[in-house]
């Protein structure tokens, strides 16, 4: 009986083209030194046979496993329910695929997981790393410097390794603060006076970033009027309740992420308050099929999520400015850190 699953070997491709295995296994592998008709000899026999190399061996001859590690700092139902983490893991699919990498995809759900995150990058299984959402006491970002693996963060870091210093770090991240300037500038131009902010979790460097452009423009304002919450839409529920009980006289919101702006709305609905007569609100983050369903649709700051996860893999894979356009990158040769522009989307909440 014939096996079904056998696959074509090396010495078969070399059969075919009348090479030897070791001319095989050199344009395989993309090594030099073969005749360009060799080449093109062996190449039809891998294409006629169906060959694919063997990964394992691969590895062997070029030092590199074609894969690269995304680690997401957050637990399993945060990352499915969120629809920013799917918009940034299919910019990292993408540009991955392009470029024929495979993606391995690692979850943080407590502090339990992350020496056995460690151990799997300082095994040699993957040629980089992706890394987001990290937490400002997050231990990763030293374990993996301890585990000698090349390394793009997403979102600015404020993080140390234990000596203070965070080793220049290359990382990739939205213009947060500029952003919120933009969209608190909005509300002040509408003329409302009374404008809250609905923070992220403030130990991430986002929301920080987003709640500073916020007092850039209204540094003065009551305090009651800034309420922490963590991106979600029950944290928006909860902080607009709140707001409300407190300062009834609110009369715009600006919110940290679309969700938290999601679970404002609702309750701003139910609570009879028209918006945006009564309260205008604005998002970030410009997550399509959040923002253009809620009611009304919502005004919020765009960011590139997908084109963030585009560039942490052209900056792992390439390590240059030359990986993104010359206007995003803050210098020439090595890139620390890259920063992309954040725009206002204007709809019918404010």
């Amino acid at each position: 009986m014939t096996d079904a699953v056998s696959r074509p070997t090396l010495e078969a491709v070399a059969a075919r083209a009348g090479v030897s295995r070791a001319t095989v296994s050199r344009v395989v592998n993309g090594g030099d030194g073969v005749r360009e008709n060799l080449a093109g000899r062996v190449r039809q026999a891998v294409e006629e046979l169906g060959y694919v190399p063997n990964q394992a061996a691969r590895s062997l001859v070029t030092k590199r496993h074609d894969a690269v590690a995304v680690v997401i700092a957050e637990p399993e139902a945060r990352v499915f329910a969120d629809p920013f983490f799917a918009l940034q893991l299919r910019g990292i699919g993408k540009e991955l695929a392009a470029h024929d990498n495979q993606l391995v995809l690692l979850l943080t759900e407590g502090r339990g997981d992350h020496e056995r995150v460690a151990r799997y990058l300082a095994g040699g299984h993957v040629d980089g790393a992706l890394v987001f959402s990290l937490h400002l006491d997050d231990p990763l970002p030293a374990l993996i410097r301890r585990a000698g693996v090349r390394t793009v963060f997403g979102g600015r870091p404020d993080w140390s390794d234990g000596t203070g210093e965070t080793g220049g770090a290359v990382y990739v991240d939205s213009d947060n603060r500029g952003g919120a300037r933009t969209a608190v500038r909005h509300l002040v131009s509408l003329g409302r006076t009374r404008i809250a902010h609905i923070t992220g979790a403030l130990d991430q460097t986002s929301a920080v970033d987003r709640l500073d452009g916020y007092r850039d423009v209204v540094g003065g304002a009551d305090p009651r009027l800034v309420v922490e919450s963590d991106f979600t839409p029950a944290g928006g529920e909860r902080a607009m309740r709140g707001l409300l009980d407190r300062c009834p006289d609110v009369d715009a919101v600006f919110a940290a992420n679309d969700l938290t702006a999601l679970g404002a709305l609702r309750v701003l609905r139910e609570r009879g308050r028209r918006v945006p007569e009564d309260v205008a609100v604005i998002g970030f983050d410009d997550m399509v099929p959040v923002a253009e369903q809620t009611d009304p649709p919502l005004t919020t700051v765009r960011q590139d999520i997908e084109g963030m996860g585009r560039v942490m893999v052209r900056l792992l894979l390439h390590g240059t400015a030359e990986a993104v356009p010359a206007e995003r990158s803050d210098g020439d040769g090595e890139v620390p850190g890259v920063v992309l522009p954040t725009t206002l989307i204007r709809r019918a909440s404010a």
